[in-house]
């Protein structure tokens, strides 16, 4: 069973950082692509980066690029994301992802930022 489980969330002021951890299980976990998706209460889900199975190609949605960094450690299984300049339009909850498979997320971790 794919179990994904996110953490590091929280309330920060504009211009903050966090770094967000997924920890993944159920599957062999460098035979697959990750992703990062945020989804605002009532508001359909957006994804906000990814990475491929080594690491090396990564992709970020065009309004975080530069601001945030995924990255990932196949040996523990981990997937990463640090936000950094974060803005109060990055309020949201964040999801981490098999590959594009929104259906694989987990429970998510709440990212507020709030002055």
């Amino acid at each position: 069973e794919v179990q994904l489980v996110e953490s590091g969330g929280g309330t920060v002021q504009p211009g903050g950082s966090l770094r967000l951890s997924c920890a993944a299980s159920g599957f062999t976990f460098s035979d697959f692509a990750m992703a990062w998706a945020r989804q605002v209460l009532g508001k359909a889900p957006e994804w906000v980066s990814s990475i491929n199975t080594e690491g090396v190609a990564t992709y970020y949605k065009d309004s975080v690029q530069g601001r945030f960094t995924i990255s990932r450690d196949n040996a523990k299984s981990t997937l990463y994301l640090q936000l950094n300049s974060l803005q109060t339009d990055d309020t949201a909850v964040y999801y981490c992802t098999r590959s594009l498979d929104w259906s694989s997320r987990g429970q998510g971790t709440q990212v507020t930022v709030s002055s």
